[in-house]
């Protein structure tokens, strides 16, 4: 991206992820161009970016809106990430390389170095450091299926917007989670490994639920 479509979508994603621009907006592209204080063809490069990463979906003839999903749409997202990751963890197991756990170790120990420092936690720290622990599982799992099925099915939005509501204390438990996990496939046991990454993706839509207040039913 040029630095300034960089900048349009730094600026509409985090309008986006702090409540200023709601689920459902009509993101207007002369609001946008005025907002972000770059010309229209940024705004269209960052809209078409963030339409990518799904944080906003084009409708024809009506123009640009924040992405919006129901209660049951959030449940079924993270349900079947909660099988799906946990497939391919399992899977992982069997491939996994030394390279592949120092990797996993070092991302580990650089969130756990954030969460140690004073003041509250960088998350978009954590956010680039999570995403890159699940994605080498991910290859791992040596399967284009699961890979292209996960990729799907994964909603970075609501992966950020989860992870701004972690408190410090959730966060460390989330890293707990990825330290069990790399035990887990150092003892080549799948079904441990499997069963962590469960709970650690339902974790998190336990904290969606609650930090949205709503209600299981």
């Amino acid at each position: 991206m040029s630095n300034a479509t960089e900048k349009a979508y730094g600026i509409i994603r985090e309008s986006i992820l702090n409540g200023e621009f709601p689920a459902g907006r009509h993101l207007k592209e002369g609001e946008l161009v005025e907002k972000c204080g770059v010309s229209r063809t940024p705004v269209r490069d960052a809209l078409r970016k963030l339409a990518i990463d799904r944080y906003v979906v084009t409708r024809s003839n009506q123009g640009v809106f924040v992405n919006h999903w129901t209660v049951d749409d959030v449940k079924d997202i993270f349900e079947l990430r909660s099988i799906l990751e946990a497939i391919i963890v399992e899977r992982a197991t069997k491939n996994i390389s030394s390279e592949d756990i120092v990797a996993l170790e070092g991302i580990h120990g650089r969130i756990q170095s954030m969460l140690n420092k004073k003041g509250p936690p960088a998350i978009e720290v954590f956010l680039t450091e999570n995403k890159a622990f699940h994605q080498i599982l991910v290859d791992a799992s040596a399967s284009r299926m699961l890979a292209d099925t996960l990729a799907q099915i994964i909603q970075p939005p609501l992966v950020a917007q989860t992870a701004r509501q972690y408190t410090s204390e959730e966060l460390q438990q989330s890293n707990n989670h990825h330290l069990e996990i790399i035990r887990a496939l150092q003892a080549g046991d799948g079904a441990w490994a499997a069963s962590v990454m469960k709970t650690h993706i339902i974790s998190a839509l336990r904290k969606f639920m609650n930090s949205h207040k709503v209600e299981d039913t």
